[in-house]
This record gives structure tokens, sequence and C-alpha cells, in this order.
């Protein structure tokens, strides 16, 4: 059977930076400045934003409050461990058929859905009376956690053209790591200050507003920001019509497919890597200060969060505006400045865990933060620029769930190792040995990075949308 969707009809070129063009599905032309980087304004991306930014809050709530949790339900760092562990794998078995539902489903309002159901949630965590009850509720939000990456991910592809991807997804990768330290101190804070069940009932009020705030966004046409780039360059075929992009492949042959593209898999691998480290950093950051540094869980939660936000905050800036700056002049220029970046992050959090000292050791986590965040939406918009439009949703459910697996085992191998390390005649403190399961991994993300470094240029040709491309001009 062929699937027909709907996408940005091409367009003659334009004789000035404005033009007329559909937009929206079932509205009329309007102009658009093709001149501007972002044609259709700022909001799109900012509203994904705060979608990513709630959704790392409330799963990270668990990491600030997780010794109030842990001395109210007696369980042991690894059963800590295993908890976002759980909720990762939950979240990866659901990821390929959403990336299909992205494809062909409104995605607005599948992000809002998915919003109110982390919203409900949260309000089940604060009542668990049950660990067995809790650890359910936390399974089932993180199944939920991720849903909204891959209509998102293709939301923010066909409302920005290429050259300013970098920027766009720099909002959606600001507001994800944002989120993590915020959670981490509100987790913390709030715990302290009321108690551990307060934390979940006050993070879903948020929650539910910012669902309301994704219906303000429009459903864009699909591939209209590839369309957007081929009219500012005038590339483009001058017969009208609408583009029927056909894919008949089953969801995993079609996930077969997109691995072909050597760009895409090197960024997965590289991806899921980081993850296993940025996950396991977030998730035992403030319990690791609190040990290794004899700090209050809430004072470590707070440390932990404002260190690891600061350096968000620096990596965002540095990393978009870099990463858009000489794309499409430089070949594989994102790819490049991300493997740059994610050296410098792999060498700062090596650092962190191996000197002691807390001075120095929020300023390596500062350092490894603001490296890990410059190379994240780099790698997300060369994702983009790899995937044919029709095929995003589907790109980005396959980038998310290999990098989710990757994510899920780092909170994980860090509580094994921290009770294993324990149990023998270890002197120091386990979880500070047990912390370097994470090195390895990112040297080796690096490494995933360099093995792509001369190939972006090809596959993003081969990935445009257009009559000659993956469907067929009716």
């Amino acid at each position: 059977m062929t699937d027909t969707y709907d996408v940005a009809p091409p367009e003659p070129p334009p004789s000035a930076s404005t033009v007329e063009m559909t937009v929206f599905p079932k509205r009329p032309a309007q102009a658009v400045d093709l001149s501007k980087p972002a044609p259709l304004g700022w909001w799109p991306a900012i509203v994904v934003a705060l979608v990513a930014f709630i959704d790392r809050v409330e799963i990270n709530l668990i990491s600030g409050a997780l010794p109030a949790i842990q001395d109210h339900f007696g369980f042991s760092d690894t059963v800590g461990g295993a908890i976002p562990t759980a909720a990762s794998i939950a979240a990866a078995l659901l990821l390929l058929p959403a990336g299909r539902l992205a494809d062909r489903a409104p995605r607005v309002v599948t992000i809002a859905v998915v919003v109110l159901v982390w919203s409900i949630c949260s309000v089940l965590s604060g009542i668990a009376t049950t660990f067995v009850m809790f650890f359910a509720v936390r399974v089932l939000i993180g199944a939920a956690g991720q849903l909204y990456n891959p209509p998102a991910s293709s939301l923010l592809a066909d409302y920005y053209p290429a050259r300013s991807r970098g920027k766009a997804y720099g909002f959606e990768r600001a507001g994800y790591y944002m989120g993590l330290p915020t959670g981490v101190i509100l987790g913390g804070a709030i715990a302290e200050a009321l108690d551990w069940r307060a934390v979940f009932f006050i993070a879903a009020i948020p929650g539910l507003l910012v669902a309301v705030l994704v219906l303000t966004v429009k459903e864009p046409m699909r591939g209209l920001g590839d369309q957007m780039d081929r009219l500012r360059t005038g590339s483009v075929d001058p017969e009208g019509g609408h583009v029927a992009l056909t894919d008949t492949a089953s969801l995993l042959a079609s996930a077969r497919e997109l691995l072909k593209v050597k760009t895409l898999k090197g960024i997965i691998l590289g991806q899921a890597l980081l993850s296993l480290g940025v996950a396991g950093l977030f998730y035992w950051l403030p319990t690791f200060l609190e040990r290794t540094e004899d700090l209050g869980y809430d004072a470590a939660s707070g440390l932990a969060g404002g260190v690891g936000g600061t350096g968000i905050v620096i990596g965002i800036i540095l990393g978009s505006r870099m990463g858009d700056r000489h794309h499409g002049v430089r070949p594989g220029w994102r790819i490049k400045v991300a493997t740059w970046f994610l050296l410098v992050g792999a060498v700062g959090l090596t650092g962190a865990v191996l000197v002691p000292g807390l001075p120095v050791r929020v300023t390596l986590i500062a350092v490894a933060c603001a490296g890990f965040a410059a190379a994240i939406p780099n790698l997300t918009a060369a994702s983009a620029d790899v995937v044919p439009a029709h095929r995003r949703g589907m790109g980005f459910a396959l980038l998310t769930f290999l990098v989710t697996l990757g994510g899920a085992l780092g909170p994980f191998l860090i509580g094994l190792t921290s009770d294993i390390v324990g149990a023998t005649s270890y002197d120091g403190e386990p979880l500070a040995l047990a912390m370097l399961v994470l090195v390895p991994a990112m040297f080796a993300a690096v490494l995933a990075l360099l093995w792509i470094r001369d190939t972006f240029e090809d596959d993003a040709a081969r990935a445009q949308v257009g009559p000659a491309g993956a469907g067929e001009v009716e």
C-alpha cells in the first residue's frame, strides 16, 4: 500500500527575498521572508524547548530527592539506578511506533497529549504507597517521557531552514538539558523543605500549562524547511504540484534503511555513548557530591544543578552559534564542531571524577556540561539534514530509541558498580570509583564522530526531498 503525505509544493524561484508560499495545510499561501533565519518566527522552537524542559524536570526530580526516597522505601544503589534504566527501556520500546506516528499524524496534538500524560503520572508518583507502585509509575512516565521527541524534532525541521536548524535545536536541547539540573535542584530543595511526595505534586502544575501552550503552534506543511532552502537558492523545479512521498516498507525495514546512512549511524552511536555518560552523571551527581564532599542532599542537588546549568547555557550558546555559522560553507562543519566540543566534555568529566576538592570538581563538571551541551544540538541538526523530510519522524525515533537505550545503562551501571565495590575491601567511597565507568564511553563517542567526519555532505545531498527525490510529482 502506498502512503501519501502532504508536503510543501515546489514553487518558482523567487525574484526577491519575500515569496508567496503555502505554509500550513488547507490555508491560503502567505508571504514569507526567506532572508530571515527564522522566516516563521522562533515561537515554535521556544514551545518545543518548554516541552523538553518540563519533561527533564519531571524525570530528574527523583535524582534530587533520591536520598529521601531511599530513606523512605529502603532500597539499594543498584535498585536506585534501575529506576531510570527501566523507565528508559520502556520508552525505547515505544519510540519506533511513535516515529511512524509522527510521520503520519498531526504532530502538535501528539505532543500536547504526551505532556498531559506526564502531568498525570507526576501526581501518581506522589501518591504511591509502596515502592512497587512508585517504581511502576516511574516506568510509565519514562515510557511517555521520550515520545515527544520524534514529532517535535520533525516539527522543527519543517519550521526552520537548514542554515538555522542548529539554533532551533539549540533551543530544544537547552530546554532539555536545563531541565536536568532544574529537576535535581527542585527535587532536593522541595524534599528537604516539605516532603518528597510534594516534589511530584508541584511538578504537575507547569506540565498542564505547557500542554496548553503547545496547542498555540500550527501544524506546518511537511518538508517546508527544505522547501524554503530551495526557494532561497533558486534550486527548485519550476513545475508546480504536490509531492507524493511513498514509504511502503514495514517499520523495521524502514529503520534498517535509515541505518544505511553512514552519517546517521555515526551520530546515533556517538549520541548513545554520550547519553550513557550524561544520564549517569546527572542522576548520581548529587549523591556523589553528598558522599565525597560531605554535603547535605539539598545543598548537593543545588550545587550540582547550578553548576551543570551554567555549563549547559554556555555550551548551547557556543555550540549552536558555531554550528550554524559555517554550515553549508565548510564541509561537514557541524560534525567537526560537535567532535571537538565532545572531546572537551570527555576531558572535563574525567577530571571531575578523578580530581578531589569541591572547587576543582565543580569547575570541571561545568566544563564537561558545556562541552556536551555544545555538541548535541549540532548532532541533532545534522540528523535532520541527512534524513528525508517524509521519514524524519522515523529517523528521530530511531535516533532517540538507541540513544535512550544508551542512557538507560548509565545510572544502572554506576549503581551496580558502587554496590560491587562497596562489598569489597576498598577503603574509598565506592560511588567515586563507580563514576569512572562513564569515562571510556565518552572517548568512544568522540571516535564515532571522527568515523563520519567526511560523509555528511554526500548524505545530506541524497536526503533532499523534491521531484527528483523520494517522491513523485503529481
